[in-house]
């Protein structure tokens, strides 16, 4: 460890909670890094979001999002980002999941190129979820992990040889860790979850040529990418490992991110590798950014499809950009499970996966993402037909003129009934199950996330604070027909298996509060997080 770190006060950091196998994670020297890392960067952090919150002011006034006059040099210039290295020149098909053990397992076992092992939208930043998670990656990388469930049976890994390759998504730049704190304040969770996976594991896995490998969410601005750079050669100093060795890639997931791009790509030039769709996020961040315009409310989650213009138009400039840059574009996620018990339900969900695969391969995506390891083989071999080489960086897209009316063109649509209430069901049983210590779950036969629950949340508020919206039965959109849908809910659930079923009542209630709330929250998860352990 460098000596750039100075020593920390133990009178000054705090953890406030205790969960097996924790002393193991959070040792002496591991609180001494976070300590470092958090005097070094909150500050900026906290401008950051500051400057999101004045941004936001900016739309809700009236303003729209659009390219930078400012950054045009960085858009026209001719430069690319650093060389891939190799162990990522292959990602047509990445599994993404939680990191308790079973998962972890599962996953670096799938067949698929990557694992990314998610702290962010598929766990619930439960206390025990996180350390348990530390603890599983920091066995995986150094191939000791196994488990055994409660019926006997035993998880172990395959030959490293065989394993996808491990990359990480930490929490984003907008989340506390509020059980470490640090001179009394909250520390970061993007980096309480990324410093200790690297403090951990970034030599191992550099001597092994894996990274560390990280992906990066929820990043609006050029500067929020810059202060990754700023934090990432930090962590390589403190680490000793040489400049530019920890591999990023980005996840384009919202709105005012996708004007900025290229920016993005050149703050973070040196170790940047990709670029990815992350569309559920992204249709959440349209909603958001768009809250106060009535011009622009999305139909049901169901009609908002990739085929919208704007979300077509997103895809392609990000496919555009990234081979301009020498950087992979990476496509968005499969939600489907296997419909068990049911052939012909099950060949249509398998029927869109395909269809959504083969849109992506054809516009020139580099790789794709799915939730469920039977999905590995369908996307697979829709890439394999339609992509021979490890990546197709030669398609340049030049065809693609992505303008800012097309980012942000309102799709056609309508609400109907079974779509407000599917809003609804979802946005509880995900908060539910959340709420109870589950961040990934299974319903109606998709795998939702927190993302998904954002949209159901986010568009719940929309069609009602807007007014004068209706169903396509004529049905008024107001808080009458809210209150008839959480109400008819608990009875709707009672014949059905629901992760989380005691923390249903809370859930109801926290939707109602935040949807009756004059200003859309910002994210479900802040409210929600105080009530987790």
């Amino acid at each position: 460890m460098s000596a750039v770190m100075k020593p920390r006060d133990p009178a000054v950091v705090e953890v406030t909670a205790q969960t097996p196998g924790q002393a193991e994670i959070l040792t002496s020297a591991a609180l001494d890094f976070l300590t470092d890392l958090h005097r070094r960067f909150e500050p900026q952090r906290q401008a950051r979001l500051a400057a999101r919150r004045r941004r936001q002011a900016e739309f809700d006034a009236g303003e729209l999002p659009d390219f930078r006059a400012d950054t045009r040099a960085i858009r026209d210039g001719d430069w690319r980002v650093a060389d891939i290295p190799a162990a990522l020149l292959d990602r047509r098909v990445e599994i993404t999941g939680p990191v308790d053990p079973k998962m972890v397992i599962n996953a670096l076992n799938s067949g698929a190129n990557c694992y990314m092992a998610d702290f962010e939208d598929s766990t619930a930043p439960v206390w025990d979820n996180l350390i348990a998670g530390q603890r599983a990656l920091r066995d995986a990388v150094a191939d000791t992990l196994d488990f055994v469930n409660e019926n006997g049976k035993r998880y172990a890994l395959k030959p490293f040889e065989e394993q996808a390759v491990l990359i990480v998504r930490p929490r984003g730049w907008h989340l506390d860790e509020k059980h470490v704190l640090i001179d009394g304040e909250r520390i970061g969770a993007s980096l309480f979850d990324l410093g200790l996976f690297a403090f951990h594991n970034a030599q191992a896995l550099a001597a092994k040529d894996r990274g560390p490998y990280f992906y990066l969410p929820k990043l609006q601005s050029m500067e929020e990418a810059a202060l990754w750079q700023d934090a990432l050669s930090h962590i390589e100093n403190a680490l000793g490992l040489p400049q530019g060795r920890i591999k990023v890639t980005v996840l384009i997931e919202t709105l005012p991110a996708a004007f900025q791009m290229h920016e993005i790509l050149h703050a973070l030039r040196e170790r940047i590798v990709g670029l990815n769709c992350g569309r559920w996020d992204y249709i959440f961040s349209y909603i958001k950014t768009f809250r106060a315009h009535r011009d622009r409310v999305l139909p049901e989650r169901g009609q908002v499809t990739m085929a919208q213009p704007f979300l077509k138009a997103y895809s392609e400039l990000l496919i555009q950009t990234c081979h301009r840059r020498g950087a992979h574009a990476m496509g968005g996620m499969a939600a489907q499970i296997p419909i068990a018990n049911d052939v012909e339900a099950n060949a249509a969900a398998m029927s869109r996966v395909h269809a959504d695969k083969l849109r992506e391969v054809s516009a020139g995506h580099d790789g794709t993402w799915v939730a469920h390891p039977a999905l590995i083989p369908i996307a697979r071999a829709i890439f394999n037909d339609g992509m021979p080489c490890k990546h197709q960086q030669s398609v340049g897209r030049d065809d693609v003129i992505a303008s800012r009316d097309a980012l942000i063109a309102a799709p056609i649509g309508s609400i109907t009934r079974a779509g407000f209430d599917g809003n609804v069901e979802v946005c509880v049983r995900y908060l539910a199950a959340w709420l109870a210590g589950n961040g990934c779950v299974p319903i109606h036969w998709l795998m939702e996330d927190a993302a998904t629950a954002e949209i159901a949340r986010a568009q719940l508020w929309q069609w009602l604070h807007h007014g004068a919206l209706h169903l396509d039965d004529g049905t008024p959109v107001d808080f009458a027909l809210l209150q008839r849908a959480l109400l008819n809910l608990p009875s709707k659930l009672a014949g059905e298996k629901v992760i989380g079923a005691e923390k249903v009542p809370e859930a109801i209630a926290m939707l109602d509060e935040l949807t009756h709330r004059d200003e859309l929250e910002d994210f479900l998860t802040l409210p929600a997080y105080e009530s987790l352990q």
